[in-house]
């Protein structure tokens, strides 16, 4: 296995890396800031409010995007497995 192998594995795991973690980080950021606007606007500020939005959203976040995440994952692997076949 050459130089330039290990670079496009190292690329594809990490573009695999970002379709998988990507969309639910996006998603908890998103519920994260508009409850920190809604608190900036109303002047509440209570610590906990964030947290029970922000993790109801990243579990149907996850919940909605478990198959494309393993999908992608099941992918990557297919790929890792059949140039460990191969030879490199």
């Amino acid at each position: 296995m050459d130089a330039m192998q290990l670079i496009d594995i190292a690329r594809a795991g990490f573009m695999t890396f970002v379709k998988a973690g990507l969309p639910v980080m996006l998603v908890a950021l998103t519920i994260g800031f508009v409850i920190s606007l809604l608190q900036a606007m109303t002047q509440i500020q209570e610590q906990t409010l964030v947290y029970v939005p922000k993790i109801v959203a990243t579990l149907l976040a996850l919940l909605f995007l478990l198959p494309f995440m393993g999908e992608a994952l099941a992918a990557y692997m297919t790929r890792i497995a059949d140039a460990i076949a191969g030879g490199g």
